[in-house]
This record gives C-alpha cells, sequence and structure tokens, in this order.
C-alpha cells in the first residue's frame, strides 16, 4: 500500500522496546514514544548518552536483538507498517528504502575487506550493480560524498582511512540504493571540530541531491541548530519535548532542554551564541538559566535501564519540580502551535495533585 502524498514518511506511534535484565525483569529503554517525519523533512533526536534515542532508531529498522524486543507500538513507513513484516521483507527495506549510518564506523565497517569491496557487495545484495558496474559506482558513490581520490581510497581498507574518512565511507554505504530515509546516529561523534563541520556540510548537500529525508541521532545541539527542521527531546526512554527547531531555542518548554541548552559552551562564554546557524537570529536563543555567561549543568546524570525513578524520570535532576513530578508521570500536553511538552509546569497534573505551581 502506498502512502498519501501528504502523508508523513515515517510515523512511529506509542513504540515500546524492553530489554530483559539480569534479574529477569524488563525494562523499558523506548517507551510510548511517537513522533513523524515529514518528505524531505530533518528531526533531530536530541538527549544525553542513555535517553532512548540509538534504542528507538534500532526498533525502527528492526534490529533490536535479544535481550531487548519490540513490545508495542507501531512504524509506519512509505505506507507499511514495519513491525509486521517478515525478516526477508526488512531485508528489502534494510539499505534501500531506509539507510543507516551507524555510530562508530571502525566497529560498522568490516576491517578486512576494502572500502569497495564493502560497497560492490551492498550494490549486489541489492541487486543494482555488479562486475565492472559495481567497481565503478562504489567510486561515484566515494567521490558524491567527498572522498579524496577515491578510485585509489576503493582499494584500501578501513584502518588505513582517517575517521573522517571513515565516516564518509559508511555515507557512501548507506547511500547505495538511495534510500528516501537516512538515519545518522552520531554522525559526528569523535571526529574533530573542522571535520565535523565537512561532514555537517556533506550531510546537507547530500539531502539536497539525492532527495533525502533524515533522522539524526545527537546529543550536540550545535549540529542540531544546523540541521534540523524539528526536534524531539528524548529523556528517560520517553520524548519529553516535540517542536520547530526555532520553537526549541527561542522557547524551550521542559526544564531539561532548558538544561541542555544552558550547558552549550561558546568562545564569548554565552551560551546564546553557541547553538545558532546563520538562518536561526540569535535573538530567538536567550541565555536561557545561564548567569554572568557561566554555563550552567544539569545536576545528577540519566538513570540506569531498570532504574527510573517513580513519577517524572527527569524529577530528581530538576530545580523546578514540586509534589506531583515525584509520583505521577506527566501526560503530554500542548505548549504551543506545534510545540508539545511532557511537563506538569505546562498542565495535565493528576486530579490529586495540589493545583498551584510553585517556580
Amino acid at each position: 500500500m502506498k502512502s498519501q502524498p501528504d502523508a508523513p514518511l515515517l510515523a512511529v506511534e506509542h513504540l515500546t522496546t524492553v530489554f530483559t535484565l539480569g534479574d529477569g525483569r524488563e525494562a523499558a529503554a523506548v517507551n510510548d514514544v511517537s513522533f513523524s517525519i515529514a518528505k524531505g523533512e530533518t528531526l533531530a533526536l536530541v538527549g544525553e548518552s542513555g535517553s532512548g534515542k540509538s534504542v528507538t532508531a534500532l526498533s525502527i529498522i528492526r534490529l533490536v536483538l535479544p535481550p531487548g524486543r519490540i513490545a508495542s507500538g507501531r512504524i509506519g513507513f512509505d505506507g507499511q507498517q514495519l513491525e509486521t513484516l517478515g525478516e526477508s521483507a526488512m531485508r528489502a527495506i534494510r539499505g534501500r528504502r531506509i539507510g543507516f549510518v551507524f555510530q562508530e564506523p571502525m566497529a560498522a565497517l568490516d576491517p578486512v575487506y576494502t572500502i569497495g569491496y564493502q560497497i560492490r557487495e551492498t550494490l549486489a545484495a541489492h541487486g543494482l550493480a555488479r562486475g565492472a558496474a559495481g567497481k565503478k559506482r562504489a567510486i561515484e558513490l566515494l567521490d558524491a560524498v567527498r572522498v579524496p581520490d577515491p578510485a585509489r581510497r576503493a582499494r584500501e581498507y578501513p584502518h588505513q582511512l582517517s575517521g573522517g574518512l571513515r565516516q564518509r565511507a559508511m555515507i557512501a554505504l548507506a547511500l547505495c540504493a538511495e534510500p528516501s530515509l537516512l538515519i545518522a546516529d552520531e554522525p559526528t561523534t569523535a571526529l574533530d571540530v573542522t571535520v565535523q563541520a565537512e561532514v555537517l556540510d556533506l550531510l546537507r548537500d547530500l539531502r539536497r541531491t539525492f532527495n533525502l529525508t533524515l533522522l539524526l541521532i545527537t546529543h550536540d545541539l550545535g549540529v542540531v541548530a544546523e540541521m534540523a527542521d524539528r526536534v524531539a527531546v528524548m529523556y528517560g526512554g520517553r520524548i519529553v519535548e516535540d517542536a520547530p527547531v526555532r520553537t526549541i531555542f527561542s522557547s524551550p518548554a521542559h526544564p531539561y532542554t532548558r538544561g541542555l541548552i544552558a550547558c552549550v559552551p561558546s568562545a564569548s562564554g554565552s551560551p546564546a551564541e553557541a547553538v545558532g546557524p546563520s538562518g536561526l537570529p540569535a535573538e530567538a536563543m536567550g541565555s536561557l538559566g545561564a548567569k554572568a555567561g557561566r554555563l550552567v549543568a544539569i545536576p545528577g546524570t540519566v538513570p540506569a535501564l531498570g532504574q527510573l525513578p517513580p513519577g517524572c524520570a527527569f524529577a530528581p535532576r530538576c530545580d523546578r519540580r514540586f509534589e506531583p513530578c515525584d509520583a505521577h508521570e506527566p501526560p503530554a500536553v500542548r505548549a504551543g502551535d506545534d510545540h508539545t511538552v511532557r511537563c506538569f509546569l505546562f498542565g495535565g497534573m493528576p486530579s490529586s495533585a495540589p493545583r498551584e505551581i510553585r517556580r
């Protein structure tokens, strides 16, 4: 079944992915997550390590392995429900219609085969090109991702490439079949600042050239400001805020989102100047809690899997929590047009909770 012209390319509804712990209990790494991505849009999934971002991405392409499993939810992609497909049907979608750039290229690339061979094998696996045609296409793909001297690099092994070139090779592999959706999991992690900028510039160009829809997994708000159309902020396995990128930086609602933005450093020491691309006005940023140019750290750490506190998962780290937060999970409520947030500061309080919010 084909999707309607105005339907989102990807629609995730109430997705829950659980892992079996050593004591036999099941804990949700992804808990009732819903979001959608329109065709041609870039959605950034943002949060600290352990928030559930990568597990969400792996759940979409059905690559969660035991002791993990998708417990419930729907994953709609271009008119198909991925959660109902058999493994052979999913293999036809992975790589061909949904490309995936893994977080660590050195672990994802096979160390015993050349880069060119791995691209040729991927092309052959999808029935796209073989032999001389495959070799030619592999070089073209490496050239498309700006690998210098692509014919020579195609004959080299992953360990012979720099981190930036390995990341470009991973992107070339993900684009072999010209997928309509590209999922990039922390594509600039462990790269130096100059190479990060080059990779982001490359992704922007590839988005236009290949007409890509992009799901960007990151903890870096500078990357978000440069790349995203929309932002979904994750914490404790849930999406706690979802809004257009301008809204996230100009009017962040959830205390966790505000804390993330206040942590962003800049050359001048003002978080307001740290995260805006040329298209995002500086006045849209605000200091968001930073005082006298100093960064404001979020106290504590993300809770471990299976150790979420009762109520709001962020409550133990939140300086604005009040009575309901420690006992009740806040529902998703509207904080504005096209802007949802899970926080009792914006409504949805349980009937037993006090109505006055202490700020």
